[in-house]
């Protein structure tokens, strides 16, 4: 089973660069998009109803902002749109598909940068997250998770460790929160193929970093432990253009 998570720093413009094509292309089982940035009623129908696949959006209150979307061609047996909770669940950063094999949340992290508040307003949406896929677990699901998570979880993970240190996205606590969620039961999947550095999902755009590899990885897939031996392969598609970050992958024997 291949699965396909992307941060497409708007679906509109995505569908202009090509998606469909790429899509096409790539034949995931599933796809993930992250910061769609639009209401279903403002897409073009070829873009919510491509052949072979279901199509599942969450959307944010507020216009052009945030947003989530799940293509999957198996039809899950559940979807939801979030925590219960309403001021993480209003900004439409959550979709939670359930399969049989696993349980996929699929989550667009909030940013920290603009503000304390919004730092903070991450932090416990973190925590909300965990304390979520946590419950599932203990029902005895699996659990996949996939997304921009924007935090660079060690010095391996970008490209200017030093110079970013007082930076949300590489803080102290942002980082100790995935140590959490690794010490909870949950593996970074690309880190079982990947030791070394030099890997990155996202380039600043304004200074042409795409251009220099001077990058984060902030794109993530983890699976519970008990996934750890169905995973085939984890890894990035770097080259693919579209966005100022690139797909990242899982393949699973499910």
């Amino acid at each position: 089973m291949k699965l396909i998570s992307w941060n497409v720093n708007g679906i509109r413009a995505a569908y202009k660069k090509g998606i469909l094509e790429w899509f096409a292309g790539e034949k995931p089982d599933v796809l993930c998009l992250q910061e769609t940035k639009a209401h279903p009623e403002q897409l073009p129908e070829e873009l919510i109803a491509v052949k072979g696949y279901q199509s599942f959006f969450s959307s944010a209150e507020k216009k052009g902002y945030s947003g989530t979307a799940v293509y999957t061609g198996e039809k899950p047996a559940t979807v939801e749109y979030g925590f219960g909770k309403k001021e993480f669940d209003s900004e439409g950063r959550i979709i939670i598909a359930s399969y049989d094999a696993f349980t996929l949340y699929n989550i667009y992290f909030p940013n920290g940068k603009a503000s304390p508040e919004r730092l903070k307003y991450k932090m416990s949406f973190y925590d909300a997250f965990l304390s979520h896929a946590e419950k599932r677990r203990k029902r005895g699901e699996s659990i996949v998770i996939c997304g921009d998570v924007n935090t660079a979880h060690t010095e391996l993970d970008l490209a200017r460790p030093k110079e970013n240190e007082d930076s949300s996205g590489f803080l102290p606590e942002e980082r100790a929160w995935i140590d959490t969620l690794i010490a909870a039961g949950y593996t970074d999947t690309f880190r079982m193929f990947e030791k070394k550095g030099g890997f990155y999902s996202w380039w600043d755009q304004k200074t042409r970093a795409r251009d220099r590899n001077i990058g984060w990885r902030i794109d993530y897939f983890f699976v519970s432990n008990d996934l750890t031996g169905k995973v085939k392969k984890s890894y990035m598609l770097a080259d693919v253009m579209g966005s100022d970050h690139c797909p990242v992958v899982l393949e699973l024997k499910v």
